[in-house]
């Protein structure tokens, strides 16, 4: 049984920032792409970045200059570093990894950034 656990998830003022970790355990035999998505109440989910095995990054536009992220292969962790965060970017957002040819997600975090 594979499983993501976020963690790092919290309320932040506008400027601020946090970081999200994700780690993977279970029976995991190889780990592809790995990255984060956001929803929120009635939008669908929506990439942030993505990250390959070979640590090819994608971000989403608003991302891009602001989030950083990255991950750690032999521990199976991604964590995505959000510096300048705006209200906008508020949102659970998901861990997503590629893992034995299939697809998981983590439970989701909590972002809130509000004064």
């Amino acid at each position: 049984q594979v499983q993501l656990v976020e963690s790092g998830g919290g309320l932040v003022q506008p400027g601020g920032s946090l970081r999200l970790s994700c780690a993977a355990s279970g029976t995991i035999f190889s780990i592809n792409t790995m990255g984060w998505f956001r929803q929120t109440p009635g939008k669908g989910r929506e990439l942030v970045a993505t990250i390959s095995s070979g640590s090819n990054t994608n971000y989403e536009d608003s991302a891009k200059g602001r989030f950083t992220i990255s991950r750690d292969s032999a521990k199976n962790t991604v964590s995505l570093q959000m510096n300048s965060l705006k209200p906008e970017d508020t949102a659970v957002y998901y861990c997503y990894a590629a893992i034995n040819l299939n697809n998981y997600w983590g439970q989701g975090t909590q972002v809130t950034v509000s004064s």
